[in-house]
């Protein structure tokens, strides 16, 4: 499981130039689900994200968590993370999960981020999306369950 993990001020998703989901201070999450990833990357990750220290705190160091500021998280999937551009032009997907099972360890992270208290608003799994987003740093992170 890999995830793109950027500090905003605020970030927002639509689809077919709807809104569908945005927020204020927190994190906006890119998140991909690779073949054989289990429940186990889905925990790891999810506390990860929580526990992760991008923010500034009074002395602006970065020592607060997404928790400790009360921000929220928008999580958008996004399987291009697990692109392979080793050989050729053109990336090969053939290293993300099928989408059922994708979807669901997507849901499963974003209801285990909702278990450390945090708000969390998400993309539409699957569709076509436009995201939106001011960078607060800017602060981007990037997390891969299987580099433990």
């Amino acid at each position: 499981m890999k995830a793109v993990i950027q500090r905003v001020s605020s970030a927002s998703v639509s689809v077919a130039n709807k809104k569908i989901s945005n927020i204020g201070i927190g994190l906006l999450i890119l998140l991909g689900v690779a073949k054989g990833d289990v429940k186990n990357d889905v925990d790891y990750m999810a506390k990860k994200t929580a526990e992760l220290r991008i923010f500034k705190d009074d002395h602006k160091n970065m020592n607060l968590s997404v928790q400790d500021v009360n921000g929220e998280v928008l999580v958008v999937s996004q399987f291009t993370l697990c692109a392979d551009t080793n050989k050729g032009r053109r990336p090969s997907f053939v290293s993300a999960a099928e989408p059922k099972i994708a979807e669901n360890m997507y849901e499963l992270y974003c209801q285990k981020l909702q278990l450390f208290g945090i708000p969390v608003s998400k993309g539409k799994f699957g569709s076509m999306m436009t995201v939106e987003l001011i960078n607060d740093g800017p602060v981007t992170v990037y997390l891969d369950s299987q580099t433990v």
